[in-house]
C-alpha cells in the first residue's frame, strides 16, 4: 500500500472536520427563548384567546340589549282637513297625539333576557375551551421545538463519534491493522452523519420558527434553555369536573331550551296599548284616547319556529350525550397513555446508560484491536437508536399530559417554571 493511498482517508476525513467544525458554531449573541411558565402567561394576547374575547364581549352586549324594552311610538294624526267646503282648511280639523307600545306579555322579555344569558354562558365555556385549546398547542410545539433542539444536539454527537471512529480506523489503516476498506467506509459514515446534521438543523429551525408565530414571541427563537420535555406532569388525580367539552355541550343544550321558550311567546299576540290627546277644532275642545291592539292568531301561530327550535335542542341533547361518553373514555385513555409514556421515558433513560456504557467498552476494544470496526459502529447506532428514542418518549409523555389537561379543563403543566 501506498503512503499517497494511506493519506487518501486521513485527508478526506479531516477536511470534513474542518468543515463542519464551521457549522457547529452557535451564534454568540442567541437570546434563549422565554420559559413555557412566561409564555403561558402571555397567552390571553394570541388570536386565537382575542378572538374567543371578542365573541364573549358580543354575547355580553346581547344580553345588554335583551334587556331593554321596546321603544314607544308616538303618532300625530290630522283628520278633516285641507278638503273641501268646511273642510277646505285646519277650521274643522281633528288632531290626535298619540303615544304607543308594546306591553311586552306573555314573558316575552323575561324569555328573551333568559335565552340571552344563555348564549352567553355558553359563550362564556366556548372561551375558555379556546383557552386551554391555545395553551396545549403552545405547549406541544414548546416541547416539539425543544426535541428538535435536541436532536440537532444528537446529530452534532453522532457526527463527532463518527469523525472519532473514523480517525480511529485510519489509524489501525496505517498500522495495517486493517484493510484501507475501513478507512473509506468511516469517510462515507462521516458524510453521512454530516446530512443528518444538515436536516436536523433544518427541523430544528422549523420547529423554532413554529414556535415563534404560535407564541406571537417579538424576536425569532434561536435557543430554549427551560426544558419542558423533563417537566414532571401533573399528578394525576380522580376528574372533579366535567370535561370542557362537557361543560360547553351542557351550556349550549340549555341555550337551545331557551330559544324554545322564546319561539313559543313569540307565538302569541303582541299586545299593543296607547294613550293621545284629540283636539277638535271645530268645537275647540280636546278629549283623551285609549286604544288597545293585536294582532290575530289566524294563520301564523309560529309553529314552523317552535319545531325548528324543539329539533335544535334535541341535537343538542344529542351533542351532549356523545360528550359525555367521549370524555369519559378519552380520559380512561388519556390517563392510560400517561402512565404508559412515563414507563417509557424511565426505559429509555436506562436504555441510554447501557448503551453508553457498551459504547464505552466497545470503543475501547476498538482502539486495542479487539473487535471490528463493524462491531463498534453496531454499538454506536444502538447508542443514538437509545438517545433517540429517550426524545421521542418525553415528547410523547408531553403529549399525554396535554390531552389529559384539556380533558381536565386546565392548561399542561400547571406550576411549571
Amino acid at each position: 500500500m501506498s503512503p499517497t493511498s494511506r493519506r487518501r482517508p486521513r485527508l478526506a476525513v479531516g477536511c470534513a472536520v474542518a468543515a463542519i467544525a464551521a457549522t457547529l458554531v452557535s451564534p454568540a449573541w442567541a437570546d434563549p427563548a422565554p420559559t413555557y411558565a412566561q409564555l403561558l402567561a402571555q397567552l390571553g394576547q394570541t388570536p386565537a384567546t382575542l378572538e374567543a374575547g371578542a365573541n364573549l364581549d358580543a354575547a355580553e352586549a346581547r344580553v345588554r340589549q335583551a334587556r331593554v324594552r321596546p321603544n314607544p311610538v308616538l303618532g300625530l294624526d290630522v283628520e278633516n282637513a285641507f278638503g273641501s267646503g268646511p273642510f277646505s282648511g285646519m277650521d274643522n280639523a281633528d288632531t290626535t297625539l298619540a303615544l304607543s307600545t308594546d306591553l311586552e306579555l306573555w314573558g316575552r322579555r323575561s324569555s328573551r333576557i333568559a335565552a340571552a344569558r344563555a348564549e352567553a354562558g355558553a359563550v362564556g365555556l366556548q372561551r375558555d375551551l379556546a383557552v386551554i385549546d391555545a395553551a396545549g398547542r403552545l405547549a406541544l410545539v414548546y416541547s416539539e421545538a425543544e426535541a428538535a433542539q435536541r436532536r440537532a444536539a444528537l446529530a452534532e454527537e453522532v457526527l463527532t463519534l463518527t469523525l472519532a471512529d473514523a480517525r480511529a480506523a485510519l489509524a489501525l489503516v496505517e498500522e495495517g491493522r486493517e484493510p484501507l476498506l475501513r478507512g473509506i467506509q468511516g469517510e462515507a459514515e462521516a458524510a453521512s452523519a454530516r446530512a443528518t446534521l444538515d436536516e436536523a438543523i433544518a427541523e430544528r429551525d422549523a420547529a423554532y420558527a413554529r414556535l415563534t408565530a404560535v407564541a406571537m414571541i417579538p424576536s425569532p427563537v434561536t435557543r430554549i434553555d427551560a426544558s419542558l420535555l423533563d417537566e414532571a406532569p401533573t399528578p394525576v388525580g380522580a376528574a372533579i369536573n366535567d370535561a370542557p367539552t362537557v361543560r360547553v355541550a351542557e351550556a349550549e343544550r340549555t341555550a337551545a331550551e331557551r330559544r324554545i321558550d322564546v319561539q313559543r311567546v313569540q307565538a302569541r299576540p303582541d299586545i299593543n296599548a296607547s294613550v293621545g290627546i284629540r283636539r277638535f277644532e271645530a268645537e275647540d275642545a280636546t278629549a283623551l284616547t285609549f286604544g288597545i291592539s293585536m294582532p290575530l292568531p289566524l294563520f301564523d301561530r309560529n309553529r314552523g319556529n317552535i319545531e325548528a327550535a324543539q329539533a335544535d335542542f334535541r341535537a343538542a341533547d344529542a351533542r351532549l350525550l356523545a360528550a359525555r361518553q367521549e370524555a369519559q373514555a378519552d380520559r380512561a385513555a388519556a390517563v392510560a397513555r400517561l402512565a404508559a409514556s412515563a414507563s417509557r421515558v424511565t426505559a429509555a433513560d436506562a436504555g441510554v446508560t447501557a448503551a453508553e456504557e457498551a459504547y464505552r467498552l466497545s470503543r475501547i476494544g476498538f482502539e486495542a484491536g479487539r473487535i471490528s470496526q463493524v462491531e463498534l459502529r453496531v454499538t454506536r447506532t444502538a447508542l443514538v437508536n437509545a438517545r433517540s428514542a429517550a426524545v421521542d418518549a418525553r415528547l410523547a409523555r408531553v403529549r399525554a399530559e396535554i390531552d389529559l389537561a384539556r380533558l381536565d379543563g386546565r392548561a399542561p403543566f400547571q406550576g411549571a417554571q
